[in-house]
């Protein structure tokens, strides 16, 4: 701990070298972040304010718009902030709660986002069923349990984390604070804990990814024996947006961590960071409401109400 309590901040990885990169980099940050913010913040006022919107499907989506919001909100403001004042500083306090409310609002999101499944899946399979499985309290719950069991896996591995002994530098290979970057500067010989909420955490995904693959066999399965041709259509296609935003993040994800040693490189980890930490949260909203009517003329009755009261 005293190796620990001896390092007051972080270096983080810098954008670009050049003074005209960095800059760059912080407008395009500055218009993914803008444009992060104004469509998921649409998405929660259309589902907020429209009372046709309070059903299931759109109660789950709101709380992904939060989460995505979030995810935006942790990271892009310091990397903004660094490339406009052509600094790498960040303080000790602020990297442990920027990796807290990372995991956080990444693993809340992965959590309802197997929700969000679920209701595709009753909808599709168990239709009866729907207004029972899914009722008010029902959905509020499991709402709940996903923020706070992404609260509670984060707390985790920040406590975890910041208790190790760090004395390999203060140099972080990523513009925010991640788990492996920060695990590399440790000087411990013991993982174990580590490795054991590792484990339970790749437990809860793969777990999580198992349920969604199963439930759109069932669903694929169910929309087959559907007779008409539109009635397929409608059907399956209140899944496209759910599926598209599932693979998106889970692809990301799973090419910045598990992609080869050998192929490596700094503008590569940086591009794979960005794709995963930044481009999902920006067009999950784009996603969604292309694909649904219901949401985009709440969006526009939103928007054009604003803009007459004005």
């Amino acid at each position: 701990m005293s190796n620990t309590s001896s390092i007051s901040h972080f270096l983080l990885l810098s954008l670009a070298d050049t003074r005209q990169l960095q800059l760059l980099h912080f407008c395009l940050f500055l218009g993914i972040s803008l444009a992060a913010l104004l469509a998921n913040g649409l998405i929660i006022s259309a589902v907020a304010c429209g009372h046709h919107l309070h059903t299931p499907m759109f109660f789950f989506l709101l709380n992904l718009a939060l989460t995505d919001l979030g995810c935006i909100c942790t990271t892009v403001p310091k990397a903004m902030h660094n490339s406009l004042w052509d600094t790498r500083n960040i303080s000790y306090k602020g990297c442990a709660a920027q990796f807290l409310c990372l995991l956080f609002f990444i693993s809340a999101e992965y959590y309802l986002l197997t929700i969000m499944c679920y209701d595709r899946y009753v909808s599709i399979c168990k239709p009866l069923h729907y207004e029972t499985l899914l009722s008010s309290r029902a959905c509020a719950h499991m709402a709940a349990a996903a923020w706070a069991s992404g609260f509670l896996n984060s707390l985790m591995h920040t406590a975890n984390t910041f208790s190790l002994p760090l004395c390999k530098g203060n140099v972080l290979g990523q513009f925010f604070c991640e788990l492996p970057h920060i695990l590399k500067l440790s000087c411990s010989k013991s993982y174990l804990r580590e490795f054991g909420l590792l484990a339970v955490s790749v437990c809860l995904v793969f777990g999580c990814f198992v349920f969604i693959v199963f439930s759109y066999v069932q669903i694929l399965r169910a929309v087959l024996r559907i007779p008409s041709e539109q009635g397929r259509y409608k059907a399956f296609s209140t899944c496209l947006p759910h599926l598209a935003v599932v693979s998106l993040f889970v692809s990301t994800g799973t090419l910045a961590y598990l992609k080869s040693p050998s192929v490596s490189s700094p503008s590569l980890d940086l591009a794979l960071s960005v794709l995963y930490s930044v481009v999902p949260p920006a067009l999950n909203p784009l996603i969604y409401s292309l694909r649904n009517q219901e949401l985009k003329a709440a969006v526009w009755t939103l928007m054009t109400g604003r803009f007459q009261e004005h």
